[in-house]
């Protein structure tokens, strides 16, 4: 357990950093390594690894969207009239998906991981522009497409920001603010997603384990000691790096993610 803990600490400090920069949540990078190290550690069957793995990161991002929202709120990047609209509508969309995610095959759930990530990657390595051109619709409407998008962050893990940031893109909203709203996604996706994840994983793990549900709170003790101070850092530095370039890292980044998720 304590090793757990000491490896969680190091993958929180990287994965707050990326939520503050990309709105990402950090779930991109927390499923997969936890897909590694639970069954490494004997902690949870290999068939088990890719659903306490998601709940997991989802209750981290608790913290890491949070920690995030607030620093982009003092940078001015969080459009709230907009990210109320989102948060309602990812809120319902991630319960519904987290409560039902146990009942999909692991293997098909970790394709579906990496299958997402890869269509994600090409789309922000393709763009050329900051922002798209079409007029962001009105509050239902988007309420609508979140609870969509908030269904499937729910279902992988992550915390919207890789659906959203190019959503709201497409939709004229700029970069910093796009990641902004995204980040105040996150903090709906996991909420109610890892509510989900906990009715749905009561019967299966119990609290004498490390367990609430199918999260696994050694791991996720970890991750928020440290994602919480490196957040605001992250979301600093999106005030100084050109919009195209930060596309282009998160780009690359889900492209990686997305082939080791699919080739594995």
């Amino acid at each position: 357990m304590l090793a757990i803990i000491a490896i969680t600490l190091v993958l929180g400090a990287v994965v707050g950093f990326l939520a503050g920069l990309l709105g990402i949540g950090g779930g991109l990078i927390v499923v997969p390594v936890l897909l590694m190290l639970l069954p490494g550690f004997d902690i949870v069957a290999p068939e088990q690894a890719i659903v306490v793995a998601i709940a997991t990161s989802l209750a981290s991002i608790i913290f890491t969207a949070t920690s995030s929202v607030l620093a982009h709120h003092r940078w001015g990047n969080v459009p709230w009239a907009t990210a109320t609209a989102i948060m309602v509508g990812a809120a319902a969309g991630a319960w519904l998906v987290a409560y039902l995610a146990h009942y999909i095959s692991p293997g098909v759930l970790q394709m579906l991981f990496g299958i997402a990530v890869l269509i994600l990657a090409l789309r922000m390595l393709g763009s050329r522009s900051a922002i798209g051109k079409k007029q962001l619709p009105g509050a239902s409407y988007l309420a609508i497409i979140s609870a969509g998008l908030g269904g499937v962050a729910s279902l992988l893990g992550i915390g919207g920001g890789a659906l959203f940031v190019p959503m709201l893109n497409y939709y004229s909203v700029d970069m910093r603010r796009a990641i902004g709203c995204a980040a105040a996604s996150g903090i709906a996706i996991a909420a109610f997603g890892s509510l989900g994840y906990v009715i749905a994983g009561w019967q299966h793990y119990q609290l004498a384990q490390g367990f609430i549900g199918y999260i696994y709170l050694p791991a996720l003790l970890g991750i928020v000691c440290t994602s919480a101070f490196t957040a605001p850092l992250g979301a600093k530095l999106t005030q100084r790096l050109p919009v195209l370039t930060i596309k282009r890292v998160f780009g690359i980044l889900l492209l990686l993610i997305a082939a080791k998720m699919i080739l594995s």
